[in-house]
Order: structure tokens, then sequence, then C-alpha cells
């Protein structure tokens, strides 16, 4: 397809005429009527013909991306690049986002040493000063396997570079170092990269995963750019710092004190440093230049200049001596300058230079998902003998839109080509249309996240000391640390526990499997005493709670599974046009939860559902096609809300996504007027209402239906007791759907496997726009301008205060600074109706600004909403952080955060270390994890119920996980092999020294992992990461691999002990089990080594292994207790 559409537009007359003019010499061409993707499919060819290094010079950033991607979907090379600017206003203090700088720097590396190479640059970016190419090449380090280079002289360049070190390497711009090993996260690759050394020569260089640590590939040979744009050191700061006033010399001492890591270093070096850099010093004369209407380029630049003058003048007076725009921005008539003396392609508006090339494109038709209109399109282009291609976001795509156009599919060429936008060509009789163009969506190719999804460490896992754990046997306690132990001339290393009353308990690491993390309770949760059997009988107390709850779930699954349902109509080529009109990429999870309802549907079983995840990730989506399954067999759809404002925004996206279809869809709540939900009731009881959403309204006695097919309920723990059970009795008679806000986490969902019907959507819609974020101190101008600023664009702002106690201060405070902005206040102790009305006064868009609490934590989703601000942002945890900022950025629109925060000196560390990690929207490290942790927790309880969520609090999240696993197995029926608790005596040296693992965190988690694992796969599978991740093992530590293989077998054989002291190997059975006389037979008949075996108590048997005290211990006893396998 892409070969075709080339040489049709290289074959036209235009095209032609373009190439005499450039062949005669003349430097300059001018061309016009160039549409959408046109523009790159003529780029292409022009480049393929000349190449060279090409700046394609445009207004926006959107222009420059969609530019630069439809290049490289064309060419299939990564032939084009993009230089982003920085997004950043001038003189804030504020790094840009941390994709910016890594595709800057790539970008000018490549620009460097490429000869055949498209840039693509807005205005802005051209203007935004950047570090030299000199400055580029001298600390740019050239790393291949087999080089010569200490590892000592990498760890200093690092430094230099700008890394940081971290005992590990989870987010962009870090690096950690374990014995000959380097970890390095450069902004400039899609994955870390480990280095490991032999001596002074790179051994291997392979890429790993930030989720699991794993190496993925191997890499011959990388290249390492620095970590930002500006190198300076603290030193060579302080150094300039002496030359400034005094007064801003104490301004900006508190800035930098983070050196390289200072928010605003891009710009403010400037007061340090005259000389700047950009992005025309990386090209020669010989570089050619396509420029996208020069006047629109020149008006561009000289509206920024006047923008950055304006920025310096409202700045000005904090400052002696603020840098001048001049001193940081390149200049209109540099700007000019700089664009003379190359070879010129100037794109300039139909009809503006008589001697423009006019190529003649048409915009791509408007269809407006009109299916008939659409193959009316294509037929009318078919028979004026149009060469037709329908370029398609995907695969899935691809396969629907040839299901839709049936016959007429076979003479258009369907295939997947992700472009921005279609066009007509007429002068070559080209069609050229686009999937998200016919279905009116919009194109939602954002920049890639820069991780892919992996299994995580359980991150939340990792213990750090004063953290409060539980021990199976022994309660809830408080960590203390990794205590190193002597016993009889051997190292142990031991968990060292504290309870009730300063009781410690050392936990040996064979034995780190009886602890996990306590997550439950916030705040402190109470004790456990080693003493007595309190912690015992909590144990038993949750275990019958849960035993009851799963007898009710799988009461319920069973005698709905034994009554017959409504067989649903395999999917119809309407549901297949619906699905293709989705305005985004469904989401693997969405995907997953589609396939599971269309599967209910179809067997003819009552289907009763439960989707869970978070607001925005795309449930409603599930629920309306879900709805509309129903409808397409006449069947009839209630969707039950807890509140009037969610019916409303239901009803909305419900009538806007089956707008094309003949589904009338209504409303029931107190909105209504008595004649109008009289009008609704009637017309549902006759058919004629397909799809009714509303409040419990809807569970009144004067509401029938003449078919009910499918209920879905939304937010089912919202309702009150008699709501629940009217709910109960409608959902014995149909198809169920339930949602739910909070996601749950898949242990649980798994545990639940045959108890509950359950669709998880944890993965957060692809390609959403990272939300900017900013840090500020509480300052009224910093508030002023973001309000503003949002109310300015025509949006709405979350102010978050959470103290309803100052609430109003803060409303009387923000009327003074913005009198002419409306403001509404909102929190949870107000009366639920006022509250209600507040929200959708909000929602219709009467008020500016929603000042509330955190109850706007879940819930609403505002599209209009693009900017949260977060007062005393330190005071929230990272969960609840994640979670307030994630009610903004769900419109296309990029969406603000800004934190406001105490100085940040006065600061802790963790707390400037989680901003920090919200600011630079990163979702990579243990924080995130964590917060994720936390809500999957509020989730299992809002599923579960208030009872339950206590018990949850009492023995911890992990355990009760654990029980409830169990509870329902048992009353399935299914055989549960239950792991023997056995115990190692073993006489030998077993941990992992100091100088292979240096960070006492990670070996906590490496010895909970180690015995933790059920089968000898997964030991074997954590063997190979540890040497992937440290590097050839110690005796000390292979021990440890060997030792977790043995405690396995012995496990399964029903051992309660093994010890080898003096020789000698002690196999003892517990109680009520015995070898088999053929296995005692085999023993005695395959060792040579002689055997006691002893029958009094615990039936044990003692090999003598004094013959043979050199060989390997691990495989010697391996042997033996296979023997009695």
């Amino acid at each position: 397809m892409i070969q075709k559409i080339l040489q049709i537009i290289e074959n036209s007359g235009s095209y032609q005429k373009a190439l005499e003019i450039s062949n005669s010499g003349q430097k300059d061409l001018e061309v016009s009527g160039l549409v959408g993707a046109g523009r790159s499919f003529f780029l292409y060819n022009w480049f393929s013909r000349f190449p060279g290094k090409y700046l394609v010079i445009t207004k926006t950033e959107k222009e420059a991306f969609s530019i630069k991607n439809d290049l490289n979907e064309i060419s299939g090379n990564g032939l084009a690049f993009q230089f982003p600017a920085w997004n950043i206003n001038p003189y804030q203090w504020k790094t840009p986002a941390t994709e910016n700088i890594g595709e800057r720097l790539q970008t000018l590396y490549n620009l460097q040493n490429r000869q055949n190479i498209i840039v693509t640059a807005s205005v802005r970016a051209i203007l935004e000063p950047t570090i030299s190419p000199d400055e580029l090449s001298i600390s740019s380090l050239h790393m291949e396997i087999n080089q010569e280079m200490a590892q000592e002289d990498l760890i200093s360049r690092l430094a230099e570079l700008g890394y940081e070190r971290d005992p590990m390497v989870e987010e962009i711009g870090s690096f950690s170092v374990r014995g000959g090993i380097v970890d390095i996260f450069p902004y400039t690759t899609e994955n870390p990269i480990r280095i490991e050394f032999f001596g002074d020569f790179i051994e291997s260089i392979r890429s790993f995963s930030v989720a699991n640590q794993r190496s993925i590939a191997t890499v011959d040979r990388m290249t390492l750019l620095p970590r930002r744009e500006s190198l300076l050191t603290i030193a060579e700061l302080d150094k300039y710092m002496e030359k400034l006033p005094e007064r801003d010399q104490e301004i900006l001492s508190d800035k930098f004190r983070f050196g390289i890591d200072t928010p605003g270093l891009e710009w403010a070096t400037a007061f340090f440093n005259g000389k700047r850099s950009y992005l025309f010093d990386y090209i020669d004369s010989n570089a050619n230049l396509y420029l996208l209407e020069p006047g629109l380029l020149r008006s561009e630049c000289d509206d920024l200049t006047d923008m950055f003058e304006n920025c310096h003048e409202q700045e000005r007076e904090k400052y002696e001596e603020l840098p001048k725009p001049d001193r940081i921005y390149l200049q209109p008539e540099e700007f000019e300058s700089r664009l003379e003396g190359h070879k010129r392609i100037s794109e300039i508006s139909f009809g503006k230079s008589p001697g423009a090339i006019n190529f003649g494109m048409n915009e791509h038709p408007v269809i407006n998902s009109q299916i008939k209109l659409l193959k009316n399109n294509v037929k009318s282009l078919h028979e004026r003998h149009y060469s037709v291609h329908l370029a398609c976001d995907n695969k899935v795509q691809k396969d629907r839109m040839r299901d839709i156009l049936e016959e007429d599919a076979d003479w258009i060429n369907t295939s997947v080509l992700d472009i921005s936008e279609g066009f007509i060509f007429p002068q070559s009789n080209l069609a050229v249309l686009t999937d998200h163009q016919i279905f009116t969506r919009k194109f939602h190719r954002y920049r890639k996240a820069r991780i892919k999804e992996g299994v995580a460490i359980s991150s939340y896992t990792n213990l750090n000391i004063g953290d409060y754990v539980v021990h199976v046997d022994y309660g809830i306690g408080r960590y203390r640390g990794l205590e190193e132990l002597t016993i009889e001339n051997r190292r142990r290393d031991c968990l060292l526990i504290m309870y009730h009353k300063d009781d410690k308990l050392y936990v040996p690491i064979e034995e780190f499997n009886r602890v996990q993390k306590y997550i439950g309770k916030e705040g402190r949760p109470k004790l456990s005493t080693l003493r007595g059997t309190a912690w015992q009988k909590a144990k038993a107390r949750t275990k019958k709670a849960i035993t009851e709850m799963a007898e009710e779930l799988l009461r319920l699954y069973a005698k709905r599974r034994a009554r017959p349902g409504f067989k649903f109509s395999p999917d119809s080529t309407w549901i297949r046009q619906l699905e293709a009109s989705f305005p985004f990429d469904e989401t693997p999870d969405q995907l997953d939860a589609i396939a599971d309802i269309k599967e209910d549907m179809e067997t003819g079983n009552p289907m009763d559902r439960l989707i869970c995840g978070d607001v925005g990730y795309g449930k409603t989506e599930v629920a309306i096609r879900a709805a509309f399954k129903a409808v397409c067999d006449d069947k009839q759809v209630a969707v039950l809300v807890p509140t009037t404002i969610l019916a409303q925004q239901h009803q909305t996206t419900f009538r806007n996504r089956l707008a094309d279809f003949p589904v009338r869809i209504e409303m029931l709540s107190r909105f209504k007027s008595r004649k109008e939900q009289r009008e609704i009731i009637k017309d549902l009881a006759e058919g004629k209402v397909d799809i009714v959403i509303g409040t419990h309204r809807l569970l009144s006695k004067d509401v029938n239906f003449r078919d009910l097919g499918l209920l879905v309920v939304d937010e089912e723990q919202r309702f009150g007791v008699a709501h629940k059970e009217k709910i109960k009795k409608m959902k014995s008679q149909v198809d169920v759907l339930t949602m739910t806000a909070t996601p749950i986490p898949r242990t649980m969902q798994m545990s639940l496997l045959g108890a509950r019907d359950m669709s998880v959507i944890n993965t957060s819609p692809k390609d959403r726009l990272p939300i900017d974020t900013e840090i500020s101190e509480f300052h009224p101008e910093a508030i002023r301008k973001e309000i503003l600023g949002e109310v300015e664009r025509g949006g709405q702002v979350y102010f978050v205060h959470n103290r309803v106690q100052t609430i109003m201060s803060i409303y009387r405070y923000l009327s003074r600074l913005l009198p002419h902005i409306r403001i509404a206040v909102a929190h949870g102790q107000m009366p639920e109706k006022e509250l209600e009305e507040i929200m959708l006064s909000f929602l219709s868009q009467h008020y500016d600004v929603l000042l509330s609490t955190s109850i706007i934590e879940s819930g609403l989703d505002i599209p209009m909403v693009n900017t949260i601000i977060i007062n005393r942002a330190d005071h929230f945890g990272l969960a609840q952080l994640y979670q307030l900022r994630g009610r903004v950025g769900r419109s296309s629109r990029r969406a603000r955060a800004l934190l406001l925060i105490p100085p940040l000196r006065l600061l802790t560390t963790t707390a400037r270390k989680r901003l920090k990690a919200l600011e630079q929207h990163t979702e990579l490290g243990s924080g995130f994890q964590l917060a994720m942790k936390d809500l999957e927790i509020r989730g299992a309880g809002n599923m579960l119920g208030p009872q339950q969520h206590g018990f949850i609090e009492e023995v911890g999240f992990d355990l009760y996980l654990k029980l409830l696993k169990e509870a329902v197995a048992e009353l399935k029926g299914e055989k549960t092999e239950e792991r023997t608790e056995v115990k190692m005596d073993i006489d030998l040296e077993m941990y992992f020294p100091d100088d292979y693992i240096p960070f006492s965190q990670q070996k906590v988690e490496l010895y909970q992992r180690l015995a933790q694992a059920e089968d000898y796969k997964e030991i074997n599978d954590l063997r190979l990461e540890v040497i992937d991740r440290f590097g050839q093992m110690p005796p000390e530590a292979e021990n440890l691999f060997e030792m977790a293989e043995l405690k396995l077998l012995a496990s399964r054989l029903k051992l309660s002990r093994l010890a080898f002291r003096k020789n000698t190997l002690k196999i003892v059975y517990s109680n009520g089990y015995l070898p088999s006389k053929k296995q005692i037979a085999n023993l005695s008949s395959r060792l040579s080594e002689p055997i006691e075996f002893s029958a009094s108590g615990e039936f044990t048997i003692a090999i003598d292994y004094s013959q043979h005290e050199d060989s390997d211990w691990g495989q010697k006893f391996k042997f033996s207790l296979q023997l009695l396998a």
C-alpha cells in the first residue's frame, strides 16, 4: 500500500514539475495544496531522491509530532526524529518532562552522527537553548563488548554526566553498582542497561526490565548521553554564585542546592553563562529546510518573543539581575538569518504565491460514522477509477473495517498504517482514508510510554526498618532490621521483629516465607504478644468469617449456574460498527473484560459479572457494548447508579456512543418532572425504551419492563441496605453486570475463581497524555496564574484543601485573590442533597473552581476539569496523590496539577522524593507500586463489605488473601497440598555476603522470595536472576539455593526436620508419616554410606557421610531424599 501511494504521488504532474525546478539549480521551492499525511508522502519521496539532513520547522508541537510519526510509518525504519520543546514557560523553576529531555538529546546526537535524517521541530523548540555540539560530543560515552574500561572510570563519568546513584535502578537518570555490575537508566533507551565487567574490560551489555530487574536482551554497543542539557556541577554553581548580587545569591542558593536535579536548570544557567547553543548549531549549510507556512512561522516567533519578555517583566522584581530573554532564547532576527543559505522547500497556503506548485489535495471526506455514507463515497470513488486506500490504526480495526465494508472490501486496499490524516489527490485519482476520521475519532498517538508492562517485583513487600509485619505463627510485630548472628561459629542472617512489651523474635532466613509486610489498617496496628493465644484466636475468627462469606458466594454462584438464562446472539454488523467507532484504543484488560461478557451472554447461563477498575479506565465503554448487545436481541437494559449526577453523565455518554443506531435511551431521576417520569415508565412497560439509566428510582414498585434482559449496577456498595435487597431480587431474574471504581488485586480475583465472575481493568488507557505536574510553595501569584490560565482556556479547576475546619478561610482567600472567578465549596459534612446540587452545578459549568476536601478522590469524571491544585500536598500519602491527580487529564487537553507545599528545605527527604516522583510523572518505582497496593486494599474492602475489611485489618492483607484462597478451595472440594514446614538445621555458611549484595533491603527481598518459592523452576529462575543482577554467586549464596531445593523436597516427603551436623544427615518424618518398605530398601541398596533407622518417636533416618567429606553436599543430600520419594 505504501509503495503504491508513493509511486502515484511521484508520477503526478506536480511532483515532476517540482523535480524540474530543483534540477535546474534553483535553491528555493514553493509548494501548496498538500494535506494531512499527503505532505509526508511527498516529503519522503523528495528525501529518497535527494538524501541528506532535513529540518522540518512547524508552528506547533502537534504538527512536528504528526509529521515525524507519519514519516516513520511510511519509511518503517526510524528515519525521522522530533526535537520537542521543553513545554515550560521561561523563569519557571520546573524540570522539563523526562521524555522531552531524552528525545531532545537523542535527536541532537542522531543529527550529529547520521548523514541522512529528517528532524521536525516547532518554532518554540528552535528558539530554546540546548547543549552545545562540542559539549555533547565530549560528554557522549561510547561502550561496547570487550572494550577496555575501568569500572571506577565509568562510575566517575556517570556522576559527571549527572546520573544519580541508587541502591536499585528504578527511575530514569539513575545508576547502581553491585560488585562488577553497573546498571544505568539513560533517558535515551527504552529499558535500562546492565554492564558487566571482567577486570578492566566490558564483558557484556544487556538491557533489563525495571519491573522485574531481569535481563531482556544482549546489546553489542551503546552510547550514553548526559542526563540533562545543562551539566553544571555544584562546585561550578558555587563559583558562579559568588559573582552574583547578594539578594540573588540568597534566592538561588536554595534553588540550586540539588545540583543537576535543580528544577529550571535549563534556563537558569543563563544567570552564570551567557553563551548558549541552539538546534541550528547542529546543521550546516548543506542541510535542507522544509518550512510549513513561513509567514506563520515568523509571526509565531514574534509572539513567543513577546511572551518571553512578558514573563521576564513579571519575574524581574524578585531578582537584581534576572537574565533577559535574549540571553536565553534565539531572537527573531537571528531566527531569520539562520534560515538563509539552505536549500528550502516552503509550503504555503494555496493562492498566496502564484509561482507555487499546487498539488491540489483535498481534505478527508466527512463521514461521521455513517456506514451507508462511507459505502456511497467509496463506490463513487471506485466508479471514477480512483485507487482507494484505507489506513487503519491496528489489525483489530483493519479486520472490523473489512467486515463492515463487506463486498466493497475486495477492491479497497486496507492495511495497518497509523497516519494522522487521510487525503484525496484528484490529480492522480488517489484516495487515502483513515478509520479514525471515518468514525470522527481524535487521532490519539502520543509519545509511547518508556516502560513496558512486566511482572513487577512486589516492591510493596520491600521491608524498611520500622515497618509493621505479620508472622503467620506469631502475629503483628515491627521490623527492626536484618541482624547478623553467629551461632556455633556459623554466620546466620535473621529478621529481628519486636512484639508487645519489647519481646524479640529472630526469624532465620529459611523461614522468611512466614513473614509479610503488614498492609491493612492506616496508622499503627496493635502489636501482638508472643505470650498467650490471642493471635491464634484472631486467625481462627478471620478464617470462620471468610468461610461463611465464601459459602454464601458459592451457593449463589451454583444457584445461578443451575438456572437457565437467555442465550444472546453472536455479534452483529451493528456491534462491530459500534466497536470500530470507539474513539480510543482498547486496553488489553478492556478487551478481556468485553470478551468475558460476550462469552457469558452467549452461553445461556445467567451472567453475574463484576468489573473492577478506576474512573476513566474504560468500564463505561464495556457496559455500553454489553447493553447494545442486549438491545440488538430486543431486550431492555436498566443501568442503576447511586447518584443523579452519575445518571446524567451516563445518559450523555450512552447517547453519544449509540447516536448512530435506532436506540432510545432515557433517564429516571428526581431531575425529571413527575409527568416526564410517568411517560418514561409507561414507555418502559410497553417496550418503547431500550435503555433506562437511573438512581434508586428504578427500584420503585411502579417501574416495570416489557422484557428486561440486562441489569448494569454501578458502585453497588454505595446503595443502602433496603435498596441492595431490591437489587438482589432484580439480579435473580436477568443478566447482571456490576461495576466498581476501585481496583482489586489480581490475587483476589484468582482466589475467588469459581465463586465470583470478575474482570479487572487495571491498565490505564494507552497513550494518555501525561499530567503536567508542578511543585510550588504556597504563593498567591502561582495560584492566581494557574486558575486564570485554566479558566481562560475554557476549563475548570479543582482546588483540594483537606481540612473542613479551615476550608471557608481558603474560600475567602481565593475570592479576594480572584474576585471574578466563580467558586463553589464541597465537603463530606454537607447534607447529601446540597452536595449533589453543588456538584451538578459544577458539572454544568456554573462554577469555575470547586474548592473541596479529598471527596473528589473517586467518582465523577468531568472532562472540563483539566487543572487540580492540591494544598499541603506533603500531608497526603502517595496513593491519595495519585488518585487525586488522576481526576484530571481525561480530555484531549494536557492537564495540569499544582502541588502546594511549604519551602523545600523544610520537607523531609522522603517527602521530597515522593513529590519528585509525581512531578516527573513516573510510574516505575516502589512508590507507585505501594500506591497501587493501597488502592487495591480499599477496593477489596469495598467489594467484600465493611465486616471483611475489619478482618483484613486484624490479620493483614496478604494473610487474609491466603486464608480466602484456602477457604474457597476447601469449599469447592479441591485438594490443596498443605506445605509441611520443615525445620532446617544445616551446619554450613548460608547467606548473601555484604560485598555481593551490599543493601540489606535487597537481601531481605531475595531471602523472602527464595523462602516462598513453591517449585524448582521458581528457585532456578531466582538463581538466574541473582546471577544476572549481581554476578556469579559466592559459595555462601550457592548454599542458600541448595538449601531451598532441599527444603522443598523435604516438605513434599512430609519431613519435620532435616539436620546435618558432624558429617551426619538426619532425616526426621512428621508424626503419622513413614517411608514405605520399598523406599527404605531403595535407599539402603543405592547408598554406600552407613545408615541407621530409628522408630522411637518420629521416624528418623541417619546417614553417615564422614567418608565423603569433600563431595558436593547439596547433590548428595538431594540424591538421598530422591531415593525416598
